[in-house]
Order: C-alpha cells, then sequence, then structure tokens
C-alpha cells in the first residue's frame, strides 16, 4: 500500500436525521456542550455569501502537500452530492489550492454542501458573490502545484482540530467546527438542551431581569479585589 498516496473510496457515514438536525443549532451552541475544543482556528472563515447561513455535512478529507493541489483534484472526482469536502494544507499560505472553475465544478456538477480549507483560495471576486459555503484562510493570486503526494478519507488536522472521515462538520458566519460521528447524537441532544437554555439567557438580557450574582461568585472563588478608588501609578 502506497502510504502517502492513498485514496479510500469508503466512509462510515453519520446518521442522515441526526446529522441535518444540526442546522437549527447555532455552532456556537454545539462547541459549548462539546468542552468549547472543537472549533477550527478562527484563521479558518467564510469568505462567500450562502443564503442558508448553516453548513453541515460529512467530512470528505482530503490531505493535501503544501500548496499542492493533486489531492484535492482527485477528490473532486470521487466526492458525493452533500459532502463537506475538509482539506489540510500543512498550514501554507504561499498557494491557493483553488479557484472558480473547480469551485464551480463542486457547486454545480457534484453539488457538495460546502467546502473548508487550511489555505488560501483566488477569484474570490466572483466566488465571494456566491451562494454557496466556503471556508479558507484568505486569498492569493498564486496557483499550486500538482505533483502529489497526498491522501483521501484519512484522518486529518484542519485550523488545529482533528478531522475523521465521515465526522460532522457544522460552519455558520462564525466558524467551522467538527462533531465526531459516533458521539453525534449525545452531542445533539445535549446542544439543543444548551440552546433552548440559551434563550432564555438571551431573553432575560433584553428585558433587564439577567442574573449576574454568579460573576459574583466566581471573582471571589478566583481571588479577585474590587477595589473602590483610582488606580495611581
Amino acid at each position: 500500500m502506497s502510504v502517502g498516496k492513498r485514496i479510500y473510496l469508503k466512509r462510515e457515514l453519520p446518521d442522515y436525521d441526526v446529522m441535518m438536525q444540526f442546522k437549527n443549532i447555532p455552532a456556537s451552541n454545539t462547541a459549548d456542550v462539546m468542552g468549547r475544543s472543537c472549533a477550527m482556528n478562527p484563521r479558518i472563515h467564510l469568505v462567500s455569501s450562502p443564503v442558508d447561513q448553516m453548513m453541515v455535512g460529512p467530512a470528505y478529507t482530503v490531505k493535501a502537500r503544501a500548496g499542492d493541489n493533486l489531492a484535492l483534484h482527485a477528490a473532486l472526482n470521487f466526492c458525493q452530492k452533500g459532502d463537506v469536502l475538509v482539506v489540510s494544507n500543512e498550514g501554507d499560505d504561499s498557494r491557493a489550492l483553488m479557484g472558480e472553475v473547480m469551485m464551480a465544478y463542486l457547486k454545480y456538477t457534484k453539488k457538495v454542501a460546502g467546502i473548508v480549507l487550511d489555505g488560501p483560495i483566488r477569484d474570490i471576486d466572483e466566488i465571494g458573490k456566491w451562494d454557496f459555503p466556503v471556508y479558507c484562510t484568505g486569498t492569493t493570486p498564486g496557483g499550486p502545484y500538482k505533483e502529489g503526494p497526498g491522501e483521501i478519507n484519512i484522518p486529518i488536522a484542519c485550523g488545529n482540530v482533528s478531522v475523521n472521515a465521515g465526522d460532522i462538520i457544522l460552519g455558520d458566519p462564525d466558524g467551522v467546527i467538527v462533531i465526531p460521528r459516533k458521539d453525534a447524537a449525545k452531542v445533539l441532544e445535549d446542544a439543543k438542551a444548551f440552546q433552548a437554555a440559551d434563550e432564555i439567557k438571551l431573553e432575560a438580557a433584553k428585558k433587564g431581569t439577567a442574573k449576574r450574582g454568579w460573576v459574583d461568585k466566581l471573582l471571589e472563588e478566583k481571588g479577585f479585589e474590587i477595589i473602590d478608588d483610582i488606580y495611581l501609578p
């Protein structure tokens, strides 16, 4: 087996009904019930203009060599409708991994749910207007190489978060989080409860009835000193 140049065609996929229910919950609420340790680094951010603010789908993972998109081109051949392509890139920001032509193929021919790249793109003047979720680190006119190596549907790191093929990828204007496939049902249950409680807190904040006593208690526990005076250097 050619390690470094492998393309796995099969993945274990999440329960579809469970996955799609995450579209009704902000990524921040879901992240909070996962220990706040599942969000990709904010260098990866939304650069397009999707009408539907929530992106969700199973991860189709691509491990690319820095600044090289041969494995990504292979993924365009094999990915399926509704997938979210998640592309590692060794942290490189010097070369765009794709532009308008590749992106149009994903949007119109493959009909994927979106793409997340740990690297830049180009042709932002067009892609930035699209009703299609594109998350990346930025833009550059510099193009990629097509030499390889690279791998598809193996575990990767994207935005400092581990991603396994088939994990649930949830994105909204705040950014992208990763929900492990095996934990999805429990995470969904917890996220729904958290969202309901959060909505109550929001209403209280608007009405001026928010209970803030917990802040005073925590400040005391952490040893903060409140001084009724002016600081004199």
